[in-house]
C-alpha cells in the first residue's frame, strides 16, 4: 500500500511564496503520474498541476491556467518526494492542496478519478 503524505502549508501574505512536499511512504516509481489538486470551502476540487510520462519515456508538466508562470512541479524520484513551488500567492489561492498519484496512466492527468492515492491535504492560506 501507498500512503502520501503533504507538508508545507501555512498562512502567507499575498505575494508570498510557499513549498508544498508530498512524500510516498510505500514504493512509487518513476512511471507514475503525481499530481496536486486543490479544494476551496464550498468548490469542487480543481487541478492544479502534475507531472506524468503518459506511456513515453519522457515527462510531461501540466499547470492548470490559473497558476502558469506562478507555481512549479517537480519531482525527485529517489527520495520519492513530488514538490509544488508557489510563487506570487494570491489570495484566490487559498485552499486545502491534495497530493495524488497514478501507478498507470490513465488517458488524463486533471481528473481526480484517475487518481489512484490521495494525501491528506495541507491547508494554504493567503492573506490580503
Amino acid at each position: 500500500q501507498v500512503q502520501l503524505v503533504e507538508s508545507g502549508g501555512g498562512l502567507v501574505q499575498a505575494g508570498g511564496s510557499l513549498r508544498l512536499s508530498c512524500a510516498a511512504s510505500g514504493r512509487t516509481f518513476g512511471s507514475w503520474t503525481m499530481g496536486w489538486f486543490r479544494q476551496a470551502p464550498g468548490k469542487e476540487r480543481e487541478f492544479v498541476a502534475a507531472t506524468s510520462r503518459r506511456g513515453t519515456f519522457i515527462y510531461y508538466i501540466d499547470y492548470a491556467d490559473s497558476v502558469k508562470g506562478r507555481f512549479t512541479i517537480s519531482r525527485d524520484n529517489a527520495k520519492n518526494t513530488v514538490y509544488l513551488q508557489m510563487n506570487s500567492l494570491r489570495p484566490e489561492d487559498t485552499a486545502v492542496y491534495y497530493c495524488a498519484a497514478q501507478e498507470v496512466y490513465s488517458g488524463s492527468v486533471d481528473s481526480k478519478s484517475g487518481y489512484d492515492y490521495w494525501g491528506q491535504g495541507t491547508q494554504v492560506t493567503v492573506s490580503s
